[in-house]
């Protein structure tokens, strides 16, 4: 199945998420009717949307029908990026591309660290496609969040079928697939995921803790049942986490370090942009897949 979606970068803040978009079969064509200069200048978000997608049973192999739609701006709200910002965004994607190979990206990280927000702009300006392994969790067992597979199930039950989703994923080609955060604690989704090339969003935990407490815990099942205020509750159980996740998260093939962003452009790491996020994530990728080439892996 092939689809056709207009060039266009997204320039949200990073807290900001959208539905997800997915095509199973691995190829998406970017259609460049109008000129750079002009996409730039005008930088609409105009996604194609993939609607639908099943996964039949923790033990059903991955079945996915998609219909293509219209999408806005994400629901957050949108604003405009830099044109240079965009551009530079362009030309790293087009470098990197090549080298690839048609690899899938697995982007890696705490929760709320923008790993949903960051893939889609890295699918879109890579030509590759979106999925977001948790939407296919929820979805292989009719549920409509991961906190109600945890209370419904256990959190046991939520890890075998994100193994089963990360080991169908893992066999198709040219997708960014965003994990959940605690994907990496298992290694048989290691062995998955080096299918591809496996990107760390490293993120203060600060900023995550603030970011959470903003939008609400309720659909974070591991925080939910903490007590204290908001930011206190996210902050202590998000450092708990990060205990038990930090060696694991560092396996991956490449680190986005937010922190190394905000330093370099002078300012707080919540102030990056996504677009900003993904240029530095296309920089590291590139990176890793340079060496892996050089060294014939």
């Amino acid at each position: 199945m092939e689809a056709t979606a207009t060039l266009s970068l997204q320039s949200n803040t990073w807290s900001g998420f959208e539905k997800s978009c997915r095509n199973p079969s691995g190829f998406l064509r970017i259609s460049r009717k109008n000129a750079v200069e002009r996409d730039l200048q005008t930088l609409n978000l105009q996604n194609s949307r993939f609607r639908r997608a099943s996964v039949r049973s923790k033990h059903a192999t991955l079945a996915i029908s998609c219909s293509v739609k219209k999408s806005t701006a994400l629901e957050s709200g949108s604003s405009y990026v830099s044109v240079d910002e965009a551009r530079t965004l362009k030309n790293k994607a087009e470098e990197v591309v090549p080298h690839l190979n048609e690899r899938c990206i697995y982007l890696v990280g705490m929760m709320g660290s923008g790993k949903t927000t960051v893939g889609k702009i890295l699918s879109q300006v890579l030509g590759y496609s979106f999925f977001d392994s948790d939407k296919l969790v929820e979805e292989a067992v009719g549920a409509t969040s991961v906190a109600q597979i945890f209370e419904d199930y256990s959190e046991s039950f939520f890890r075998d079928n994100e193994s089963k989703v990360l080991q169908n994923l893992s066999s198709m080609r040219r997708l960014v697939v965003a994990t959940g955060g605690g994907a990496v604690i298992r290694p048989v989704n290691w062995r998955y995921m080096r299918q591809g090339v496996t990107v760390w969003l490293d993120v203060p935990l600060e900023a995550l803790a603030r970011r959470i407490a903003a939008v609400g815990t309720d659909s974070r099942p591991l925080l939910h049942q903490e007590s204290g205020d908001p930011y206190t509750k996210a902050f202590n159980r998000l450092t708990m986490l990060f205990k038990e996740r930090g060696e694991s998260y560092a396996n991956a093939h490449a680190r986005v370090s937010l922190q190394h962003i905000a330093s370099k452009q002078g300012h707080d790491v919540c102030a990056l942009t996504p677009t900003a996020i993904a240029i530095e994530a296309l920089i590291q990728i590139q990176n890793c897949v340079n060496d892996s080439n050089s060294n014939g892996r």
